[in-house]
């Protein structure tokens, strides 16, 4: 994804040259777009500096403009992750010599776990009629479904397409980040929604004319947006009773969650999350003893 602005410098044209490069490695949109946007902000800062003159001080400086704008830890954090992937693509290129970024620590981060609603809060979401705020109630619980029993994320959600859904093998082929392919087992359940969905699907598509190979679409007949799914999980949660900042990828971190504190390997939940690395995977175990802390709490008698 190309920046917008005229190229002027040669941090530009080499920033212009990774986000090519990016594109053509099967990097997701979001993704580069998202490195485009930082990156964008550190070549305005050093301006027209050569490469050579820019060092880990002259880096730090960009990160204390950024706190000065007001963006968070976790924003700065992300920038400087971006640069030092720039650096890194300089370095193999032989545009660099070293990577001055690798001498900037990463600003410290609080260690806040996502809080993941109990087996029953999603239970009492998924069992029963949905509510009345959902206005395709055979394709919102069917996604819920998905969501939850897959462990997908919203944006792998809205890419299936039908003849990615093997129903008689009940398993569904996600194409994850970086256009990486897995196939993920789904229940009864979510079987049960597929089977509820597919008819009202035909019949939208018949009304509306339209013939599209997305699974999940909207009542015009079209593939949905994550942004629409996310809007419609937060509708359906709060109608439900679970907490307004429920939103798509708290179904994902509940799938991990409970998964592991019913037995599952941790290697199965990784790949079935589609997580390159275990240490991602791991997170869950925190999540899980969090739960095992709080039980302990409010049964041992000697815990009070």
């Amino acid at each position: 994804m190309m920046r917008e602005k005229p190229i002027r410098t040669v941090v530009d044209q080499s920033v212009d040259q990774f986000l090519r490069a990016l594109g053509e490695r099967n990097a997701s949109l979001h993704t580069i777009k998202a490195y485009a946007n930082d990156l964008g902000t550190f070549a305005d800062y050093v301006g027209d500096a050569a490469f050579s003159a820019i060092d880990h001080v002259r880096i730090r400086g960009f990160l204390s403009r950024l706190y000065e704008r007001g963006l968070s830890k976790t924003s700065v954090a992300r920038s400087l992750a971006a640069v030092r992937s720039f650096y890194r693509w300089l370095a193999r290129e032989g545009l660099v010599e070293q990577n001055p970024a690798a001498l900037v620590a990463t600003p410290k981060l609080p260690q806040n776990l996502p809080r993941v609603p109990t087996i029953e809060e999603i239970n009492s979401v998924l069992d029963g009629k949905m509510p009345e705020v959902a206005s395709f109630p055979e394709r919102d619980h069917l996604m819920l479904e998905l969501l939850y029993g897959c462990g997908i994320r919203n944006s792998e959600l809205i890419g299936i397409d039908v003849d990615d859904v093997r129903v008689a093998s009940e398993v569904v082929l996600i194409r994850g980040k970086g256009k990486k392919e897995r196939y993920v087992p789904f229940g009864d359940s979510a079987k049960a929604a597929i089977a509820a969905y597919l008819p009202v699907r035909q019949k939208i598509l018949s009304d509306t004319k339209k013939n599209t190979p997305a699974f999940v679409i909207n009542q015009r007949g079209g593939r949905l947006t994550t942004r629409s799914v996310g809007r419609i999980v937060k509708k359906i949660a709060v109608a439900k009773g679970l907490s307004p900042d429920v939103h798509p990828h708290t179904l994902r971190h509940a799938f991990g969650a409970h998964m592991l504190e019913e037995g599952a390997d941790l290697r199965a939940i990784q790949e079935m999350l589609g997580h390159e690395r275990l240490s991602t995977t791991q997170r869950y175990t925190q999540l899980s003893m969090k739960h095992v802390l709080a039980v302990y709490d409010q049964t041992h008698p000697r815990a009070k």
